[in-house]
């Protein structure tokens, strides 16, 4: 269960960041109705599972193989997810891009796929975050983790779905930003963690 709540916090704290998913998402929730907010939450979770799995099993099952690989992603994603959860915590939220919100359903799905799948830096990110505990952790530990991993996800947009479209006229992006913030110190203590099991197996 320990690993699991670690793949949770992990999961929630790679998937909250306000970036391309979240704000499609919270906009459609201020945009449309409550039904097609939910449609989008459930093919974002659905892409979003799916990417978290081909980042973890993939590099990760390679990385089983190779030590040296090992040693690179666990040293380099360790500094990387420090520097993603320092860039969450400085930056600053916004709404630049105006979507149109009036697609059919078929429109939405190719929309969710290309802020998810398309979006270099949640294929970078994935990798490094779930590619490099993978190198850490045992086949039976890495299922629950990556199962916990799963479940933030879920949990984490259908929440932001219903929670938006109930609440739609509060949210402002002071509130985005606590979210970042919160996200980023997440993911700096989880680098930190990275890096000195980096240490522990490859230097000590």
């Amino acid at each position: 269960m320990g690993f699991l709540l670690q793949g949770w916090l992990l999961g929630i704290a790679y998937v909250a960041p306000i970036g391309m998913q979240n704000m499609y998402l919270i906009n459609t929730a201020i945009e449309k109705d409550r039904l097609r907010a939910l449609q989008v939450a459930l093919i974002i979770i659905f892409f979003d599972v799916t990417l978290a799995f081909a980042c973890y099993w993939g590099i990760g099952k390679v990385m089983e193989h190779f030590t040296i690989l090992q040693l690179l992603v666990t040293g380099v994603g360790s500094l990387a997810v420090i520097w993603i959860g320092i860039g969450l915590i400085r930056a600053t939220p916004g709404q630049d891009q105006k979507e149109n919100f009036d697609k059919s359903l078929l429109q939405v799905v190719g929309t969710c796929f290309v802020v998810t799948w398309l979006n270099p830096q949640a294929l970078i990110d994935g990798t490094l975050l779930l590619g490099g505990f993978r190198a850490t952790l045992s086949a039976m530990n890495g299922a629950w983790f990556i199962g916990g991993v799963v479940l933030a996800s879920t949990m984490w947009f259908l929440t932001v779905s219903m929670v938006v479209s109930t609440f739609k006229k509060a949210f402002n992006v002071k509130i985005l930003k606590v979210i970042n913030v919160l996200c980023g110190l997440i993911l700096v203590g989880f680098g930190l963690k990275l890096g000195w099991t980096f240490v522990e197996r490859f230097i000590l």
